[in-house]
């Protein structure tokens, strides 16, 4: 009679050991995922940005190109006014043709000298002669030299695309007048895009370069695979600044509850699907699922262990 109760009271206790192995492994795994597992919410895709520029100055008479838009590298985006730059290239062409009837005109008087003997011309005289036929001849390199300058900047006033890519944020109009070497329009580069992964500087040990990487971007049910391309090296220190004399400032206070550090890992895509609209800037969540030779992490027990 007294075996039923004993039963009863020895499943009780193996239920109860069994509640509570399961809730301590369930709490070092969860200890493990959050404080130690090598992923984070804290991850933004990024780009590329090219500033273009005009390399010549004047105003903008051709805007060839609308916010948002797609265009392929040496595409044409807007015109400078070509108007003074052609004027240019005319002056420079005159200058020319000016040098070289010069250089010709002391070129053929440098060889009637050379005919006439030694007893007509003198020696001061002849080196005077070719002197100025030397000094013709540099005065055409130079004038040669400026209508190479002036077709140059006047091929210029069609500033191009440099990269493929998007055109974000355009506030360019026709009539804007542009300075040289004045970044005018962002261009995003279409094949640039990856991913920012910012980590916790506790989770650095199981983070290497080449392992792979998922990333799932927010709003966005297809996950992308990726790899550690590079891990940054220096943040900033905000505990410590430059002081007089360059004397190292450092913050007297200390605040017991320490927040580790965010460390940048850049992430390589391997694919992504045409369908996939990327947007620099957006957030993701990016979590290291493997070693650098594709095997399957496992976890590591401190050593002695």
């Amino acid at each position: 009679m007294t075996f039923l109760p004993s039963f009863r009271a020895m499943a009780r206790i193996a239920v109860t050991l069994l509640v509570t192995v399961a809730a301590v492994g369930g709490g070092l795994w969860l200890w493990d995922y959050y404080m130690n597992e090598p992923w984070t919410r804290d991850g933004r895709v990024r780009a590329d940005i090219v500033q273009i520029s005009s390399d010549v100055a004047g105003l903008v008479t051709d805007v060839r190109v609308a916010d948002n838009q797609l265009v392929r590298k040496g595409e044409v985006l807007f015109v400078v006014d070509p108007g003074r730059y052609r004027l240019a290239e005319e002056q420079a062409q005159a200058n020319l043709d000016s040098a070289k009837a010069e250089l010709a005109y002391r070129t053929a008087e440098a060889h009637r000298y050379e005919q006439l003997g030694n007893n007509v011309v003198s020696t001061a005289q002849r080196q005077e002669v070719m002197s100025a036929m030397a000094k013709a001849a540099a005065a055409a390199k130079q004038a040669e030299a400026a209508l190479d300058l002036a077709r140059f900047n006047l091929g210029r006033t069609e500033v191009r695309a440099t990269v493929d890519g998007y055109v974000t944020n355009l506030q360019m109009k026709a009539g804007n007048y542009v300075a040289a070497g004045q970044a005018v329009v962002a261009l995003i580069d279409s094949h640039s895009f990856y991913v920012m992964g910012y980590f916790e500087e506790t989770k650095l040990p199981r983070i290497r370069v080449g392992a792979p990487v998922s990333v799932r971007i927010m709003g966005v049910s297809t996950e992308l695979r990726g790899r550690v391309d590079s891990i940054a090296r220096a943040i900033v220190d905000r505990d410590r600044a430059e002081g007089t004399g360059l004397v190292a400032n450092v913050n007297p206070t200390f605040n017991w509850v320490r927040l580790a550090q965010r460390i940048p890992v850049r992430i390589a895509l391997d694919e992504v699907p045409e369908s996939l609209q990327l947007v620099a800037g957006r957030t993701a969540t990016v979590s290291v699922v493997g070693a650098p030779d594709g095997t399957p992490k496992v976890a590591q027990l401190p050593a002695g262990q």
